[in-house]
């Protein structure tokens, strides 16, 4: 079954949700499966009172002072038919202490009751980045994350051909590394991509000759990002004399990942290239291109025009001759 099980809730220390269990006979096995959180709100009301089976239902102060403004039995049926949904918990935030009845209702099907000191808006803001890492289509990549002048650059390419060494070359130039070796890719609500490594060999890279060099020791805090979201991937390649590379740069190419696609490019390698300075040329490219300029492009606008210039001035002659 999809999902993520209830109890890790409870366990999601680095998330700070400040969470505790509030009835004893829960099932912390319910699995939550949908990223988004859902506020009561209105619903209590009777307006559009549908709950999605896998999401998370939040009750706060507002529903508190609505519920308060009922009687006892007005109260009793608008819990009823909230209870009559099926969804895998209810959290209450600011420290409220649910009404008997809910601990009642929640008893036949185990439904966890949580509780949180966190305002409202500060534990959905959590919750929310807990439930995108946890439940956010994911994939791992074999490359290096690396964060260039602001922009996250994926580097891919075969194994030996140099990421890793490119990689420490920018970070001793002052650009941040991300991840090396297996990247850890999320596509979230937004359709970005946000790249990590590995908690296992996260800050370490392999330099071969070298060994297994830890960034963050070596180089300082400022070295490292636990996470960038990806703009850029440059696929490194050996360089075939026989195959006709781009000189232009006005065609953009794409590389899907998780069904986002993300500006490519293809970079030949071969003795002699500095492919440090080509990627941070690339990264300020980039840059300009996400502010809507294009050099390329301008470059073959302005040649354009020079030709047909040219072009008229020519015509312009020959009918004087003529």
């Amino acid at each position: 079954m999809t999902g993520i099980e209830v109890g890790r809730l409870l366990k999601a220390g680095d998330y700070q949700l400040g969470l505790k269990l509030l009835n004893s006979s829960a099932d912390l096995s319910r699995r939550i499966s949908e990223e988004g959180v859902h506020k009561l709100g209105l619903g209590l009301v009777g307006i559009k009172f549908e709950l999605l089976p896998g999401q998370v239902q939040i009750f706060g102060g507002s529903e508190k002072s609505y519920l308060e403004m009922l009687s006892e039995l007005e109260r009793r049926k608008v819990l009823e038919k909230l209870f009559s949904f099926e969804f895998p918990c209810l959290i209450f935030t600011r420290n409220l202490e649910p009404y008997p009845y809910i601990f009642k209702l929640a008893e036949p099907n185990r439904i966890p009751l949580l509780g949180t000191e966190l305002a409202t808006g500060e534990f959905i803001f959590r919750l929310n980045r807990f439930l995108e890492d946890h439940l956010a289509p994911s994939i791992s990549l074999h490359g290096v994350l690396i964060d260039v002048y602001g922009i996250g650059i994926l580097l891919l390419g075969q194994s030996g051909i140099g990421k890793s060494e490119t990689a420490l070359d920018l970070i001793l130039r002052g650009h941040r590394l991300v991840a090396d070796d297996m990247v850890e890719i999320r596509r979230q609500a937004n359709k970005t991509l946000v790249g990590k490594g590995a908690e296992v060999i996260k800050y370490h890279m392999e330099i071969r000759g070298l060994g297994i060099i830890n960034i963050k020791d070596l180089f300082g805090i400022a070295s490292i990002r636990d996470r960038k979201k990806i703009e850029l991937v440059i696929e490194l390649v050996e360089w075939d004399p026989t195959q006709d590379y781009d000189r232009l740069g006005t065609e953009d190419e794409s590389y899907t990942i998780l069904g986002v696609e993300i500006p490519h490019l293809t970079i030949p390698v071969r003795p002699g290239r500095n492919l440090t300075t080509i990627i941070e040329v690339a990264a300020r490219n980039q840059l300009l291109k996400l502010k809507g300029y294009y050099s390329a492009r301008d470059f073959q606008r302005r040649l354009l025009e020079e030709l047909l210039q040219k072009e008229q001035g020519e015509t312009s002659v020959s009918e004087e001759i003529e």
